[in-house]
């Protein structure tokens, strides 16, 4: 086998070294367009995992590696003036320069030629003389761009503005630094990558190190508007060193900061559809990146370089071996880029943290990428995670979803919340015994709050025949019956209704029939914002509704408040999101009027706003009123971010005692950004930028997730729906896998006795009582 490989850093080499190794026979080949002792950025982070694997595949890289890494435990996050440390991380670094060294030699040592200086040829011209291309030529890679019919890479250009520099003496602790300048926020990302020298004694900590040996990377990051305010976007490399060492004085203990060919660039984020084209594949940074600030650009470029090697080893061909390659790294790329978007978008929006008490800013930041969690970071740093549980209010041995919150009237005994989950088993509206079984068995299972599915305010206003309404005292009476056995059976539960409308998305089969699609008869006309069908040549065409609708369906909301109130529900949540009818409103893909109801974002908002309104008139003072709305529309030209914010921002200014952020299902062609707890980050902002109450909602699938989102002061309740599916006592397992036994999670009576967990058959062998020495 023959093998190009287009690029000299880090996953390229190691690449060529592992192909070369499995296999002497193979005659590889290395394009580096740079001197061998050029390199851009500092230092590098591998993780463990990384180095077991390259311990594996290669001992000789391994054991090098071992003899220049510094390592240590402690990150240091200070936030106005204050600093907290968390401990028990581990970390390994060592300088970008000595590694290349490292895999130069070990290349050299086996035989691979090392054309330095030396632009490669195309990737076509490569292709057809060579049996594998490896295209490791980075985030500007030039065979992504001359085959992205192929590729379909889709580059994201991001916020913020940073360089890289290097302080010369070591930091005994990763460090980030805020600074809050006349200019805006500055963030400072440190971490040693080169030892102080044997004879150097480093100071006691917290102060500053004063002896320059050894050597730390820093990174400085803000966002653009911040970087061009400060002049820093008309700074030379050398000034811009300068500038950022004078921002961060305190933490460099005074000293310079230099660069290498340093310049201020924005993160890109690569994302790649397809990662092999005939006999080139991409590895690194040209199939992908992930943001600096979970250090996972060398890690990942290695670890892709290890599985191709791998997978070339063991399929049969070529085809199957890339093949092979892409599946298995995909899905790991594509988690650790879920990571890294959650934690650039929190720097993003680091501003807005800022008035957070220091110990919760400091566990914010720590559990930023959702992937340090609560349990996690517990583990690692016992004492710092009691200290922050301890400001957040918990009482001792009460973790923090079994804290109790107050929403006007109403105190619920938790934080846990069974997110409104449509069942389409409603007989004409009216809820039977499934719903009783069905809410009922959620109520007893320990939540603090228990959600109906979407109430239909009329007829015409449901999803499907299946849906429920509260249109009829006979669906009132219904309702009070489960209300009843709520508050009776499981006193302390709280059951709220949510009221909506189904707008143009209503006239479908049910769920399990076939989604969004019509009924095959008996179709009733559909009312929206705007004329525009769900499905174009699916679904029906709904009436723009003129004065007299909009009257006529405020009354309606009115009413069905008012069956609600006297129904003995506890709180009340106005459906804005999913596309429906009052979701149809406020999106610029839904709302296309050119009246005082569409237009700006001020003139979208004032229908729900009506309605909002007119409900809560009629809704007891004393009881909360929510609004779950749709934070994006995953699509382009839809409701952003930023809108999301100043709808809750109207909303709370309305009224509203809780804003329920979910996100998305508006438009068809949507393009959500699955992954755990992927809606959450919505809710943050809204949270933190307005200082109102939220309920977090999307993927929240463990007790550790939620404690987590409430500890760093990402969401004040939390909205689970798959979870009680397939559990309807998660939360009362919650408290026993917590061994929590307190009155925010207590047991029914009749179902005291399973409050532990079963004996299971034993699975534990004996342990040997001898240990011989080896011969």
């Amino acid at each position: 086998m023959r093998v190009a490989v287009i690029g000299g850093g880090p996953g390229g080499l190691y690449a060529a070294a592992l192909l070369k190794r499995l296999d002497p026979r193979r005659d590889i080949t290395v394009w580096e367009r740079n001197a061998p002792d050029d390199t851009f950025g500092f230092g590098v982070v591998l993780s463990d995992e990384t180095l077991g694997g390259i311990e594996h595949a290669d001992p000789a890289v391994y054991r090098a590696l071992q003899d220049e890494f510094v390592r240590w435990d402690d990150i240091d996050i200070v936030h106005r003036g204050r600093t907290l440390t968390s401990g028990g991380h581990g970390f390994a670094a060592l300088g970008r320069r000595r590694l290349l060294e490292i895999l130069h030699e070990r290349c050299a040592s086996l035989g691979v030629r090392l054309r330095f200086r030396t632009e490669a040829p195309p990737a076509a011209e490569l292709a057809a003389s060579y049996d594998l291309v490896v295209a490791a030529d980075g985030v500007h890679s030039l065979t992504r761009a001359a085959h992205a019919d192929v590729f379909a890479p889709r580059i994201t250009t991001h916020r913020c503005r940073y360089i890289w520099l290097a302080a010369d003496f070591a930091f005994d602790a990763f460090r980030f630094e805020i600074a809050e300048t006349e200019h805006g926020v500055m963030q400072l990302h440190g971490y040693p990558f080169a030892r102080p020298s044997p004879d150097h004694h480093p100071p006691t900590r917290p102060s500053a190190p004063q002896n320059p040996s050894g050597a730390s990377t820093v990174i400085v990051e803000m966002r653009e508007e911040v970087w061009r305010a400060a002049g820093l976007d008309e700074c030379d490399e050398q000034q811009s060193a300068e500038r950022c060492a004078k921002v961060f004085a305190d933490a460099l203990g005074g000293r310079p900061l230099r660069g290498n060919s340093s310049t201020w660039i924005a993160f890109r984020t690569v994302v790649n559809d397809r990662w092999a084209h005939g006999n080139t594949v991409l590895l690194g940074d040209a199939a992908h990146t992930a943001h600096f600030s979970i250090g996972s650009g060398t890690k990942l470029a290695v670890e892709d370089a290890l599985a191709l090697a791998a997978c070339i080893e063991e399929q049969p061909t070529l085809p199957e071996a890339l093949a092979a390659y892409e599946s298995e790294r995909r899905p790991v790329v594509e988690s650790t880029q879920r990571a890294a978007a959650a934690s650039l978008r929190w720097f993003e929006e680091l501003g807005t943290y800022l008035d957070q008490p220091p110990r919760q800013f400091a566990f914010n930041l720590l559990t930023r990428s959702r992937r340090v969690t609560h349990d996690n970071l517990r583990l690692r740093d016992r004492a710092f995670t009691d200290s922050v549980e301890e400001d957040f209010g918990c009482p001792p041995g009460t973790p923090p979803m079994f804290t109790p919150f107050r929403l006007r009237g109403l105190t619920l005994r938790n934080r846990v919340v069974v997110s409104p989950m449509d069942m389409y088993s409603a007989e004409d509206g009216v809820p039977g015994d499934f719903h009783l079984v069905h809410l009922g068995a959620r109520a007893l299972g320990g939540a603090g709050l228990v959600m109906t599915e979407m109430v239909c305010v009329s007829a015409d206003g449901r999803i499907t025949p299946g849906c429920a309404g509260l249109y009829t005292d006979e669906q009132a009476a219904a309702w009070r019956r489960i209300t009843d056995f709520v508050h009776t059976r499981s006193p302390g539960t709280a059951i709220g209704v949510q009221l909506g409308h189904s707008g143009r998305k209503g006239s479908t089969r049910l769920m399990w029939e076939g989604i969004d699609q019509p009924l095959p008869d008996g179709n009733w006309p559909l009312v929206a914002a705007s004329p525009l069908p769900y499905h174009p040549g699916v679904n029906q065409v709904p009436h723009q509704l003129d004065r007299a609708g909009l009257t006529a369906i405020r009354e309606q909301f009115a009413t069905a408040a008012g069956r609600a109130a006297h129904s003995g529900f506890d709180l009340l949540e106005l459906h804005c999101a999913h596309g429906y009818l009052l979701s149809g409103f406020l999106s610029p893909l839904t709302n296309r009027r050119t009246d005082g109801y569409g237009g700006s974002l001020g003139a979208r908002l004032r229908f729900p706003l009506e309605v909002f309104d007119t409900v809560r008139a009629v809704w007891p003072d004393d009881r909360p009123m929510t609004v779950r709305i749709s934070a994006t529309d995953w699509a382009p030209g839809g409701t952003t971010a930023q809108d999301a914010v100043e709808i809750a921002r109207a909303f709370a200014a309305h009224g509203a005692d809780a804003i329920d952020v979910s996100t998305g299902q508006v438009v068809p062609d949507e393009r959500p950004e699955y992954g755990r707890s992927y809606q959450t980050p919505y809710a943050d902002r809204i949270r933190n930028t307005l200082r109102v109450p939220v309920v977090a909602v999307g993927a929240i699938s463990s007790w550790d997730d939620v404690n987590s989102l409430l500890l760093a002061g990402r969401a004040d309740l939390c909205a689970l729906a798959r979870p009680h599916l397939y559990d309807p006592h998660w939360t009362l397992h919650a408290a026993a896998d917590q061994d929590y036994t307190g009155e925010a999670a207590p047991w029914p009576p009749p179902y005291r006795a399973g409050s532990r967990k079963p004996p299971t058959g034993r699975t534990d062998a004996p342990k040997p009582r001898l240990t011989l020495p080896s011969s």
